[in-house]
């Protein structure tokens, strides 16, 4: 993070004493405020400008952060800018809004040209419009979808970039060249992936479309990052047995999990209660990528270490039933509002919860949340090193190894389609690459086999 002066601090104190700011609050003003100034230093934003405020805030929407916690983070960013407004009136003599914000950084740095600033893509063009209304109809549009928070996240972030790209032009007289620009500086400065620079494309065709209420026509004359061919890397049987063995739980029932049901992790870390037919030997995966459901079946090598879980999982639900506040799991969507207690009940409680309850901020309650991707993908990295393997594993790389063992095992592409959840079995046929094919030299007719 930035180093922030300490004369700013001492400065942003007296404003929170001014404004009468609770003594429990003043904390996370501050919080707040750095945050706002490290956004403002990473996206080219003048820390000076009430208009980096929208974006701020919309960056803090895409991080999940609610209503209450984006309003004290407007709230503590506001009392700054009237501490700049009052230094450059004069009210307070010689003090400068120079000296809380330099030119360009609050490091003191110096500030850096206009063709640096437009080369990261930041803006100090007083023209410069705020793109709010267009970010709100955009979220409205896809919340309406029912697309998953993931997609809203990843269409926000390439939008803020299309923003500080044009140096937030104007919505009405954005045109197709403007995104042609900006998808070729993708691929020639940045030298993203095609699959990268086509995600980019998608969510401007989305913000055009269903923001701007029009079409930006045809993208030709656009350089095009070049595809390369992808092999998954696929482990061995042994080699997944190696990993597992070194790893501690929960973190080796999740990988059993990727491996023996083909999960992404996303899947696997949101599973609950219920999306466990341990009679049928069933799992029941909702909410998958593209908003689609699945069932697979569950290995049987797993079903008593399943059952010890779930034990495991009821006392640990009995013992936050007992914690004072406790208000139960996040739920999907607006699930909570149909069903008031669901929150509290076992079958929708995290299959693999976070160790700790979360404060919910801005009230008093604690949830639970799941175990965090980031921790998996951690334990991995380590028992990969552990168990001294010489190919990049991730948690990914399970999902690669279930489909090429069951397509070893000459089960047909389509049903490992299915069991993938793949929309089209093209995306299945990478999995022919992963493993030796085996071929008959003499042709035979059908009648014949």
């Amino acid at each position: 993070m930035i180093k922030v002066p300490s004369g700013l601090w001492r400065r942003y104190d007296e404003q929170l004493d001014g404004a009468n700011v609770p003594s429990g609050e003043k904390a996370d003003h501050r919080k707040w405020l750095r945050y706002y100034l490290d956004f403002c230093h990473k996206y080219g934003h003048a820390y000076a400008a009430r208009e980096s405020l929208p974006p701020f805030l919309e960056k803090l929407a895409s991080k999940r952060q609610g209503d209450a916690q984006r309003g004290q983070a407007g709230q503590a960013v506001g009392l700054y800018h009237r501490m700049l407004a009052e230094s450059a009136a004069g009210e307070q003599p010689g003090r400068g809004a120079a000296a809380d914000v330099p030119q360009s950084d609050v490091t003191g740095r110096t500030a850096p040209s206009r063709a640096t600033q437009r080369s990261r893509g930041g803006t100090d063009d007083p023209r410069a419009a705020s793109w709010r209304e267009q970010y709100q109809a955009m979220r409205d549009q896809i919340q309406m979808r029912n697309y998953s928070p993931k997609t809203l996240n990843t269409y926000t972030h390439w939008t803020r970039r299309f923003q500080s790209f044009t140096r937030s032009k104007p919505p009405e007289v954005l045109d197709t060249e403007d995104v042609k620009a900006f998808l070729t500086d993708l691929a020639v400065r940045e030298h993203v992936s095609a699959s990268t620079q086509n995600q980019a494309f998608n969510a401007l065709l989305f913000f055009y479309r269903h923001a701007l209420g029009r079409e930006f026509g045809k993208v030709d004359g656009v350089v095009r990052a070049k595809r390369r061919p992808y092999i998954p890397v696929v482990l061995s049987r042994g080699e997944v047995d190696a990993v597992t063995a070194e790893l501690e739980p929960p973190y080796d029932l999740i990988v059993r999990l990727l491996y023996g049901c083909g999960l992404r992790i996303s899947e696997c870390t949101e599973l609950r209660v219920h999306c466990f037919n341990l009679a049928e030997k069933l799992l029941t995966v909702h909410d998958g990528k593209g908003q689609k459901d699945r069932t697979v079946p569950l290995p049987e090598l797993l079903m008593p270490e399943l059952r010890d879980h779930l034990d495991m999982l009821r006392e640990l639900h009995r013992r936050d039933l007992a914690t004072e506040r406790y208000a139960g799991v996040f739920l999907p969507r607006q699930y909570e509002k149909k069903t008031k207690h669901a929150a509290r009940e076992f079958v929708w409680q995290w299959f693999f919860p976070a160790p700790r309850l979360t404060r919910v901020s801005g009230t008093k309650e604690y949830r639970r949340y799941h175990v965090q991707r980031s921790h998996v993908h951690k334990a991995i990295k380590r028992a990969a090193g552990k168990a001294a393997l010489t190919k990049r594993v991730t948690a990914h790389t399970f999902r690669h190894s279930f489909a090429s063992h069951l397509l070893q095992a000459n089960y047909d592409i389509v049903t490992i389609q299915k069991l993938l959840g793949h929309s089209s079995v093209k995306t299945t046929m990478i999995y022919t690459q992963t493993v030796p094919s085996i071929t008959l030299k003499d042709a035979k007719s059908p009648l014949d086999l």
